[in-house]
């Protein structure tokens, strides 16, 4: 970094993780650590380091809070991905595709970048990371924000007996967005429509176009009783809900995507009791003897359902990873950041996979679970585009190679 560089008057360092920053000024510390790490990883930058710190604190002294430039904002993007410790998938950081929507005002073109987004991403199956960053919280407006915690996420339909049809995890949001006037149907995949809220206009529902909504039926190499299921599931998780944190200022609206990592699909979403807790069914299929745990039919059931899924995918022509793959991918960037000098902060817990973590090399060793900026935070506490916490689903490897900065 430039120490010769001036610096803000008094910077004030805040150590915890922020809250929401709606009505806030931007915080000059973190601009200034974020300004001399973009200078000192990009030197070469027509305003100098010392011209744009004056810039920018002229500016929160005048507004409150400053615009940061696209190379910034770029940068800031991936390298919030890079210091998601959550996430396994960081490795392709730094070809996150970042899609600079500041300037759009109101829901419709709201829509039509999310609507974009998804098309970029989805390229025909080649998933890719890509984000699209919304205007920011300043003290004078709140930014836009999305209720949905992905894209695309499918409804759950409560019976009379209580009793779930699709998502269990969407059941209240699903029963939210009716109240909004959503005249949705009552299958196990009906996609939500997106709930987008601007300071100026009341929530408004928009449908997800299914044309770009990729689909993957579900079904075994050996097994043909699995795909009687009618199981699917969509290819891009495009995570929704979290607020990118970039220089001291919050961007609420930033969704970001990768390519999902099998497990998130055959482990979790399709799995948990509180989703479709599918294993009963599965292990069904393939005649397993459910008597008792000991059997260990869930754990076959388990590896099979996730042999399905990656078949699936692979046999759709639409990108997954593995786990074995996305562990050594990760131990693969571990290795590149130390050589350049840099800490990976990185959750145990999140970084193992939900199958079969002790023989994968993820498991074996520790890391350091620190807090570094830029990178992505949970959106406004009680908000309500907040479902709970139905599984591990914002795509485990990259945001997700694009997408997992800080999956549920």
């Amino acid at each position: 970094m430039n120490s010769e560089a001036p610096s803000f008057p008094t910077p004030v360092h805040h150590a915890a993780a922020p809250g929401p920053h709606t009505g806030a000024a931007a915080d000059r510390d973190e601009a200034e650590e974020f300004l001399r790490l973009f200078h000192a990883e990009h030197p070469a930058q027509p305003v100098p380091l010392g011209r744009r710190l004056v810039e920018v604190g002229a500016a929160i002294d005048a507004t409150g809070t400053y615009r940061h430039t696209p190379a910034e904002l770029t940068f800031g993007a991936r390298v919030a991905w890079r210091n998601s410790r959550r996430c396994i998938g960081r490795l392709y950081w730094n070809s996150l595709r970042v899609l600079d929507r500041r300037d759009a005002a109101t829901p419709e073109e709201i829509h039509r970048h999310l609507c974009e987004h998804l098309r970029q991403a989805t390229n025909l199956g080649r998933i890719r990371p890509v984000i699209s960053v919304f205007a920011p919280d300043t003290p004078a407006r709140p930014g836009p924000r999305v209720w949905n915690d992905q894209l695309i996420r499918y409804a759950g339909s409560r019976r009379d007996d209580g009793t779930v049809v699709g998502d269990g995890a969407y059941a209240a949001f699903t029963e939210q967005v009716r109240r909004l006037g959503w005249q949705g149907l009552d299958g196990p995949f009906d996609i939500l429509p997106l709930v987008i809220d601007t300071p100026d206009d009341k929530p408004q529902l928009f449908e997800v176009p299914r044309d770009l909504v990729l689909e993957v039926p579900i079904s075994h190499p050996d097994v043909p009783r699995i795909a009687d299921l009618g199981l699917r599931w969509h290819a891009v998780p495009a995570i929704s809900n979290m607020r990118l944190r970039v220089g001291g200022i919050d961007y609420p609206l930033a969704p970001f995507n990768g390519w999902y990592m099998g497990t998130e699909i055959g482990a979790r979403n399709l799995v948990d009791e509180g989703r479709y807790n599918l294993l009963p069914a599965v292990a069904a299929c393939l005649g397993l003897d459910t008597s008792s745990d000991g059997t260990l039919w869930r754990d076959r059931a388990l590896v099979e359902l996730n042999v399905a899924v990656l078949h699936s995918f692979r046999t759709a022509g639409a990108r997954i990873s593995d786990h074995h793959t996305e562990s050594r991918r990760f131990l693969a960037h571990l290795a590149r950041e130390e050589r350049q000098g840099r800490t990976v902060p990185a959750d145990w817990s999140w970084i193992v996979p939900p199958v079969s973590g002790g023989i994968t090399p993820v498991f074996h060793r520790y890391y350091d679970d620190v807090d570094q900026r830029p990178n992505f935070y949970p959106g406004d506490p009680g908000a309500p585009d907040d479902p709970g916490e139905p599984g591990r689903d914002h795509g485990e490897s990259g945001p997700e190679q694009g997408g997992c900065p800080d999956r549920q």
